[in-house]
């Protein structure tokens, strides 16, 4: 399977290649672009000031830039947080993709999104202070109404970013459990 994977708002770092040496161990040919052009934040504040530095049109249009080359094959999108959210946002706009993986994070819905089925899973902490419950239940539903076919998963007392090790938030546990899922949802594509 093609995957394009798209960091969070702390960058490229370690973990996201991590991320992506799991996939290629499992057989899956693993993109990952560097929408912050090689810089990196240690907070999410400080990664929080980078994205809006650089603009939410221009990292988009990097992901598209990034995308591109590989979708006409039928990319699998995922992303970390910030990552998920333009992950979701490509995947949406791209009658040929495969699947969306999440984790950490989702983005809002336009109201004209349709797609065909497409197989959705996301991963998220329990709770989570940017992926609220409401929220969730609403993004659910916009997701659902916009033909995609959803899966979550909740991990009670994980941080934001659990699958980090680098991180705080990390929980290995948490992290574990949603590679065996997620690779399992990729395998079935």
């Amino acid at each position: 399977m093609d995957i394009i994977l798209f960091h969070s708002v702390h960058g490229l770092r370690p973990a996201v290649h991590a991320a992506a040496d799991r996939l290629r161990a499992a057989g899956h040919q693993v993109r990952v672009p560097d929408l912050f052009e090689g810089r990196t934040a240690t907070s999410v504040e400080e990664g929080t000031a980078l994205k809006d530095e650089i603009g939410k049109d221009e990292l988009l249009r990097r992901a598209v830039l990034a995308a591109a080359p590989y979708s006409e094959r039928g990319l699998v999108y995922a992303g970390f947080s910030l990552g998920g959210s333009i992950a979701q946002n490509l995947a949406l706009g791209d009658s040929r993709a495969r699947g969306l993986l999440l984790l950490h994070g989702t983005s809002d819905i336009a109201e004209n999104a349709s797609v065909d089925d497409l197989p959705v899973q996301l991963h998220v902490a329990d709770p989570d202070p940017f992926e609220t419950h409401d929220w969730l239940t609403a993004w659910y539903l916009k997701m659902r109404q916009a033909g995609a076919d959803v899966e979550i998963y909740r991990y009670p007392g994980a941080g934001h970013l659990y699958t980090d090790p680098d991180l705080p938030d990390y929980d290995e546990a948490a992290a574990e459990e949603t590679w065996r899922t997620g690779l399992a949802f990729i395998d079935s594509l």
